[in-house]
């Protein structure tokens, strides 16, 4: 086959063609840092890419549902401890009213403070988180009491249902507790307290066996502490599997699709070196004024 001096000539600029393109893909991924800049540079890497970026949102997603459960859980931590200093400031009052000695005055006025801490504590059951009541079950939008001066009580199907919230791939927790059953309780032990004390003829003994139902109630505030606070436990535990979660996935995609530096870097010298061999080794070949105009 007879070689031509235009062969030569397009085989060398298609050559040299190549190597800009070798060398331009090269110098992409030097300064963007990943090996694609494009679906069709690497169709594999971009489908692993594309799954990696969606399990790093499903994670920011559950970090921030995670955020939305701790202020759920500490509200409500906070309300019951409110309850149980509420609670103990009863047992102190009656334990004092269960003195025959105490006059009918002395008795209105503990019943008085009585009454008062009952108001206090139906208040603390329409503790909010946001725009939700969180002791109204689902019914986050309507407070458990209607009336807190009556003592009303809302009703509805959704007062004994719980609210949970998905932290995870088909994990959930549970961020309220029954407030219908543990607040009206609590009130109608209150409103007992209060009727003994404004009965002129109770008896210091009548008084006194109210204790027992006082420190009863306590005791079911503590309970709900304890869940609560193994609740605030496992939430901070899933925060940690969250963020472990996050650095994997997050590796996984750098190993994926991010520049390997000193690869790149190395195929780039290479490449130029070509480069610069094919044109030296054109201008021998070609005539003189292609190859100046080329250089």
């Amino acid at each position: 086959m007879r070689v031509t001096q235009s062969m030569l000539s397009s085989n060398l600029l298609r050559n040299l063609n190549t190597s800009y393109t070798k060398m331009s893909k090269l110098q992409e991924q030097i300064e963007s840092g990943s090996i694609i800049s494009r679906p069709s540079d690497d169709p594999v890497v971009a489908v692993k890419g594309m799954g990696y970026r969606v399990d790093i949102d499903k994670i920011e997603q559950y970090q921030r549902n995670i955020g939305e459960v701790n202020t759920w859980i500490d509200t409500t931590d906070d309300a019951l401890d409110q309850v149980g200093t509420s609670l103990i400031r009863v047992q102190e009052l009656v334990t004092q009213a269960a003195n025959d000695s105490n006059t009918d005055d002395e008795r209105k006025k503990i019943e008085a403070e009585i009454d008062q801490i009952q108001q206090q504590i139906r208040d603390i059951a329409n503790t909010k988180v946001g725009e939700n009541y969180i002791f109204s079950g689902t019914n986050t939008n309507t407070p458990l009491y209607t009336d807190t001066k009556a003592g009303t009580m809302q009703t509805g199907t959704g007062l004994a249902e719980t609210i949970t919230i998905n932290v995870f791939d088909g994990v959930t927790m549970q961020v309220n507790i029954e407030g219908e059953d543990f607040f009206s309780k609590i009130d109608t032990m209150m409103t007992d307290v209060s009727n003994a004390l404004k009965k002129t003829d109770s008896s210091g003994q009548e008084i006194g066996d109210l204790l027992n139902r006082i420190q009863g109630q306590s005791n079911v505030v503590l309970e709900q502490r304890a869940v609560v606070g193994a609740r605030q436990n496992r939430a901070e535990l899933m925060a940690n599997r969250l963020s472990m979660q996050e650095i994997n996935v997050t590796k996984q995609m750098s190993n994926n699709e991010d520049t390997d530096y000193s690869k790149a870097i190395t195929e780039m010298t290479t490449a130029e070196s070509i480069h610069q061999a094919s044109l030296s080794v054109g201008a021998k070949i070609i005539q003189q004024t292609l190859v100046d105009f080329i250089r």
